[in-house]
């Protein structure tokens, strides 16, 4: 018997392996999803810091979107809005440009704080160093 092929709504034909959407093989009464893979952890398990402080946790959670919507960004987007931030902010002078290098101060820092548990001394040196240089930077920026 030849096999039936599934047609979507108006009488077209799926292509090649679709499979209807909310099924993971096609059929019905199967579980639909992605399975997690060995070596994940499930999805009731939050990530985060071990031992961390309230304040800490708190930072984690509120950061946990952005984190995955700029993971989802393709690289050279990031790269491009931090270099036009530090362009436009070497250029501009005053306010406009301290405000510019302003933000990508806190974008360091905020990253730099998130990494802080998971890096070892000479990692958190330079990056207290380029804190403080950015925020020397902005301040000079602010008053040219």
């Amino acid at each position: 018997m030849p096999k039936r092929r599934q047609t979507r709504a108006g009488g077209r034909s799926r292509s090649g392996g679709q499979r209807p959407r909310g099924t993971s093989t096609g059929r019905p009464g199967s579980p639909g999803g992605r399975p997690v893979p060995d070596g994940r952890p499930s999805p009731a398990v939050r990530p985060g810091t071990t031992g961390a402080s309230e304040t800490r946790r708190a930072v984690e959670r509120f950061s946990a979107r952005p984190l995955v919507f700029l993971h989802q960004l393709p690289r050279w987007v990031v790269l491009l809005v931090v270099l036009g931030l530090l362009i436009s902010g070497f250029a501009v002078p005053g306010w406009i440009g301290a405000i510019a290098l302003l933000l990508v101060g806190v974008l360091l820092g905020w990253l730099a704080y998130l990494s802080w548990p998971s890096i070892n001394a000479s990692g958190r040196v330079l990056r207290v160093i380029a804190l403080a240089c950015m925020v020397v930077i902005v301040v000079w920026q602010a008053r040219r």
